[in-house]
């Protein structure tokens, strides 16, 4: 794995950490986009969410017939009075009015804004499901990871993370990409975007100060590794595709492909690698979707399509019974990596997306899965896009392999395990053994 793929999976993994706390491969949840509206495109506002029958929606801010009465002397600012409850469910909220209430009237000490306590309660609330997918995500990182799903953005061609001391770190460049050519190295860390100091923000405030519009420029006040004093560094900003794939025909005449997540542009990227690897003859591929963790459901179909000239993807069952197989019809037969021999890489990492390819080149017997049992994260998540930016992802439905495995909970047996070595090792036993099964078809 070259530096710029280790930095790429890198910061995928430490801003979903960063952003989700204990939610493992929340970026899988990207979820049915394809079934939803059928062109695999997230929508850019989606419907709310129906009432269930029988319930009324709580008011959300307070109406003219609450009371505003400032208990308070002295013209302090004036506490949010409580409700006055007109249904069961508004009664059963109740106790919610009268705990922020006493909280007002009594805290020593500031109070945070109504929009901190709304996204505090939503969290909450979420919580409550037992469903980590089930997830709400607040504007600024969801316009990040809404740009980063699309497969492209602009900015200067780096990847980030976020040390322990708090200070923003360049994990990687992109090749022949702006910080490249500015002479931005990995490892450099970053202290200020502009003249801004960013010592106290956020992974995702400090991202969003370095991203802006191709063509424009940004000044980074760098501190590196062997130079005594910072300096600072000037980034022309371009439009820039981010790289998912790593492709690599081997000495022994194997071509191996690598894909770290099914971005929007899934499908292309990996047709593309697909086709360097076809024009030079090798003997098989070897298609790696270790740490995979997902994204969106249509390039996980579009994928799956390379390589199966016949059947469905997978099963998508809702809790109701309801069923559907997809892609409706079934995949479209001619495409480039439907013969060539194939074998497919999973770990504990292989989640979602990269699992529903993996099944279905499984059950179809089109590929042979080496390596460890996959994560099993086989939840279906409708996006909606809320007024002020944010985005609630909610659990609509399971997926299941065209041979109805189910995923979620219980991931994918490989066909030959290869577990990773529990010692620091530069070897990589679970390719040699896929490599090996292609030279000898054992």
């Amino acid at each position: 794995m070259n530096n710029n793929m280790k930095g790429f999976f890198k910061i995928t993994c430490i801003g979903l950490i960063a952003l989700i706390g204990a939610t493992v491969v929340f970026a899988a949840g990207f979820g049915s986009a394809y079934l939803l509206t059928q062109i695999g495109i997230l929508p850019v506002a989606a419907p709310a969410a129906p009432v269930a029958e029988g319930h009324t929606p709580l008011p959300a801010t307070p109406t003219s017939e609450w009371p505003t009465e400032n208990p308070w002397p002295g013209g302090t600012p004036t506490p949010m009075p409580i409700p006055t409850p007109r249904t069961d469910d508004e009664r059963g909220f109740q106790i919610f009015w009268e705990a922020w209430d006493l909280v007002q009237r009594n805290f020593y000490g500031p109070l945070p804004d109504m929009q901190t306590v709304s996204y505090a309660a939503i969290h909450g609330v979420l919580e409550e499901l037992g469903d980590p997918y089930t997830a709400f995500i607040e504007p600024e990182p969801a316009a990040i990871l809404s740009e980063d799903a699309s497969g492209e953005f602009e900015g200067i061609g780096a990847y980030v993370n976020m040390t322990e001391e708090g200070i923003l770190e360049i994990s990687g460049v992109f090749e022949g990409g702006p910080a490249e050519q500015a002479g931005i190295q990995e490892g450099d860390r970053v202290l200020a975007v502009d003249g801004v100091d960013i010592s106290n923000m956020t992974l995702y405030e400090a991202i969003g100060l370095i991203r802006g519009p191709a063509g424009t420029q940004v000044t980074l006040l760098i501190l590196r590794e062997g130079v005594e004093e910072p300096f600072e560094v000037a980034v022309t900003r371009a439009r820039l595709e981010i790289p998912i794939i790593e492709v690599e025909m081997r000495d022994d005449g194997v071509g191996y492909i690598r894909l770290y997540e099914f971005s929007a542009n899934a499908r292309e990227q990996m047709e593309r690698g697909l086709q360097e690897l076809l024009d030079q003859e090798p003997t098989g591929i070897v298609f790696d979707l270790r740490m995979n963790p997902g994204g969106w459901l249509d390039q996980a179909i579009e994928v799956a399509d390379l390589f199966l000239d016949d059947g469905s993807v997978l099963i998508e069952r809702w809790s109701d019974g309801r069923e559907e197989f997809l892609p409706r019809g079934g995949v479209r037969p001619g495409d480039i990596g439907e013969e060539i021999p194939l074998v497919v890489l999973v770990d504990r990492g292989t989640a979602s997306a990269s699992e529903i390819v993996a099944g279905a080149l499984q059950d179809h017997e089109r590929a042979v899965l080496i390596g460890e049992v996959t994560f099993g994260k086989g939840s279906v998540q409708r996006p909606f896009t809320l007024s002020d930016g944010s985005e609630l992802r909610v659990t609509i439905a399971h997926w299941f392999t065209p041979d109805d495995q189910e995923i979620h909970g219980h991931g994918l047996e490989p066909d030959i395990e290869v577990p990773w070595p529990e010692e620091d090792t530069e070897e990589d036993p679970q390719l040699e053994r896929a490599v090996e099964y292609i030279l000898t078809g054992e």
